[in-house]
C-alpha cells in the first residue's frame, strides 16, 4: 500500500475506493477493505482508502476531543497492512463541512478519479448528512460513477463498529474489545516520573504518559497487560485509576508494574497491550491490604498472560 498525503503528486489511476475514519482499524474495517479490494479485483482496477488525519468534529468543534482508539500513526501502521493499493489522507476542512453529499462526490471524483465509491453500510456524509444511500446513487449516476453498498460485518449477532468497542473499553470488558478488533488494544506512553509510592510497596511502578492525549483511556481498574520495551515482551499488571487508598489526589495515572523486570526505564517509550481486566480501582482499609491485594493480582496475572517472557 502506498500513503499519499496532499497535495497528491502522484498520478492516480481509476479507482474504487471507501471512504471513513478508520478509527482503530478493527474488523469490520477490515472486511469493508476486502469488499472494496474484491471489486477492484473484479473491474481490474486499483483499491483506495480515504480518510481523515483529523476527527471531522475536531475541525467542527475546536474544543472536541474525540476518544480515539487509534491516533493517526497508529492507523496507518494498521492501515498499512491490509491488502488497498492507496491509503489517501483527506484533510477535513470546514470548506467541506458545507459540501452537499453531490458536491463532495463530485470532489472525490474528480480529484481521486474514483470510478466505484463503496460506502459502509451506516455511513453518512455531505452537509448535515441529511442524504442516503439512493440520493447517493442517483448522484453517482449524474457524475458518471457507479455507487456500491458494503455489508456489514455481523459477528455474535451484532455490527462491528467503533462506537461498540469503545463502549467496551470504557466498560472494563477488555477481551470482547480486543476480540471485536483483531488485535490486543494498546496504549504507547513515555515513563515519566512519579511518586514512587509502588517501590516502597514492593511493587515498582513506571508512570506512563499517553504519546496521544486523544487515545481512549480504558476503565478505571487493574489490567493483565504485556509490556513491549524495545524488543522484549514481558508480562505485566497496569492501574488506571486515582490510587484512592495512597490518597494522593484526583488525578488519572496510569501505572505499570512490569514482572521479572529490574532496570531504570525512566523516559523509555513502552508498549502496553491489554489483555484482560482484573478488577475494579478500590480503596482498601490500610496499606496492609493493599499489599495483599496486590499480590493476588500479580499471581492471576501471571495465571492469565500465556507462556514466559521472551
Amino acid at each position: 500500500m502506498k500513503i499519499l498525503t496532499p497535495p497528491y503528486t502522484d498520478s492516480l489511476p481509476p479507482l474504487v475506493a471507501t471512504i471513513g475514519c478508520f478509527d482503530g482499524v478493527h474488523l469490520g474495517h477490515r472486511f469493508l477493505i476486502e469488499q472494496v479490494c474484491a471489486e477492484a479485483d473484479r473491474r481490474k482496477l486499483a483499491s483506495a482508502l480515504i480518510t481523515f488525519p483529523v476527527h471531522p468534529r475536531q475541525v467542527m468543534q475546536s474544543k472536541y476531543c474525540p476518544q480515539l482508539l487509534s491516533c493517526l500513526s497508529q492507523k496507518t501502521e494498521l492501515l498499512l497492512r491490509q491488502q488497498a493499493d492507496y491509503c489517501l489522507l483527506f484533510p477535513f476542512t470546514q470548506e467541506l463541512s458545507l459540501l452537499s453529499a453531490r458536491d463532495f462526490m463530485q470532489q472525490l471524483h474528480e480529484r481521486f478519479h474514483i470510478e466505484v465509491l463503496v460506502i459502509g453500510y451506516d455511513h453518512r456524509f455531505g452537509h448535515n448528512r441529511r442524504e442516503g444511500f439512493d440520493d447517493y446513487c442517483r448522484y453517482g449516476q449524474e457524475l458518471g460513477m457507479e455507487v456500491v453498498q458494503a455489508a456489514p460485518l455481523r459477528m455474535d449477532g451484532i455490527s462491528v463498529s467503533s462506537s461498540l468497542i469503545r463502549e467496551l473499553l470504557l466498560a472494563g470488558d477488555v477481551q470482547r474489545a480486543n476480540h471485536y478488533l483483531g488485535y490486543s488494544y494498546y496504549l504507547n506512553g513515555q515513563v515519566v516520573g512519579g511518586h514512587q509510592i509502588g517501590r516502597t510497596l514492593g511493587f515498582p511502578t513506571a508512570n506512563l504518559h499517553p504519546l496521544c492525549a486523544e487515545k481512549l483511556i480504558p476503565a478505571h481498574g487493574v489490567y493483565a497487560v504485556y509490556v513491549y520495551l524495545d524488543d522484549t515482551r514481558y508480562r505485566g499488571i497496569m492501574n488506571i485509576g486515582r490510587r484512592p487508598t495512597i490518597d494522593n489526589g484526583s488525578q488519572t495515572s496510569i501505572e505499570v508494574h512490569i514482572l521479572d523486570f529490574s532496570g531504570d526505564i525512566y523516559r523509555h517509550t513502552l508498549k502496553v497491550e491489554l489483555a484482560a481486566y482484573l478488577r475494579p480501582e478500590q480503596r482498601f482499609p490500610s496499606t496492609e491490604a493493599l499489599i495483599e491485594q496486590m499480590g493476588k493480582d500479580r499471581q492471576r496475572a501471571v495465571t492469565l498472560l500465556d507462556g514466559p517472557t521472551h
